[in-house]
């Protein structure tokens, strides 16, 4: 039996309940919210350890960025803007969900974590404020802190892309606890849950974790070229992603807030 993330129980099909349909005047479909959109035009900054731009999943990335701490800077961190490869392989696995379910979206990788898959709240911070700043209309975040000092600050990035009309979709950590900026209200937090689907994704109706989306046991781009079978709410949170470009694609223009609105309306398990 396959050891589930936190989170995750809450979309186990024996424990998923019905979410309340929203009363709107008119039934909202995926059709009119989709309808054959593909990402195009939307750019999705991918905050992770880089992207394997040649992965035949991925098909190119089209901006770039990575940070790295280094304490002789003012900021403490630096950033240099160029080609750079995945040093783990997350990236690529999320680069290539995202790419899967909007194939027309352009990916911008933005690497702030070293090769242990870990890294410094101030880098990553700094990814994400170059993400806001790059022009991207959606950011997914496979990664979180646990370190409650870094809130204050997460708080205000988070609030600053949700002010600018960017979208975060977060996943939220794989053991309880503390998991930043995922639980913040001003972004869209992703489990997983065991469908495989790509095109379904479940409300949860009782957040702080928005959404459920295929995480456990799934088979994901990584690097070298080839793929992996894995477990884990950062591989939620990309289906999400690629969900959000297609519908900003459809609808130009929407607010964080109505897109997750949206989202939970077309939910597989609202009715």
């Amino acid at each position: 039996m396959t050891l589930r993330p936190a989170w995750s129980e809450v979309f186990a099909p024996e424990r998923l309940s019905t979410v309340r349909a929203l009363p709107l005047p008119e039934p909202l479909t995926r059709q009119w919210a989709f309808g054959s959109s593909a990402g195009a035009g939307v750019r999705v900054a991918v905050v992770d350890s880089g992207i394997d731009a040649d992965h035949p999943m991925v098909g190119g990335v089209q901006g770039w960025a990575a940070f790295r701490a280094d304490e002789a800077t003012p900021s403490g961190v630096v950033c240099h803007e160029m080609e750079h490869a995945d040093l783990v392989g997350h990236g690529t696995a999320c680069a290539g969900v995202i790419r899967s379910i909007a194939p027309d979206c352009d990916l911008l990788s933005v690497r702030v974590l070293g090769e242990r898959l870990s890294g410094r709240g101030a880098v990553f911070a700094a990814g994400l404020r170059w993400a806001l700043d790059s022009g991207a209309h959606v950011v997914n975040c496979s990664l979180s802190t646990n370190r409650t000092n870094y809130a204050d600050l997460f708080h205000d990035i988070a609030d600053a892309a949700a002010h600018a009309g960017v979208v975060v979709v977060c996943a939220v950590n794989n053991v309880e606890g503390t998991s930043l900026p995922a639980t913040f209200a001003s972004v869209i937090s992703v489990a997983a849950h065991e469908g495989r689907d790509p095109m379904r994704w479940d409300a949860n109706p009782k957040p702080p974790v928005d959404f459920g989306a295929p995480g456990i046991e799934v088979e994901v781009a990584w690097r070298g070229g080839g793929t992996i079978v894995t477990t884990g709410n950062s591989f939620a949170a990309p289906h999400i992603a690629g969900h959000v470009a297609r519908l900003l694609a459809e609808h130009p223009g929407l607010m964080p807030y109505e897109v997750k609105t949206i989202l939970r309306a077309c939910a597989d398990n609202v009715h």
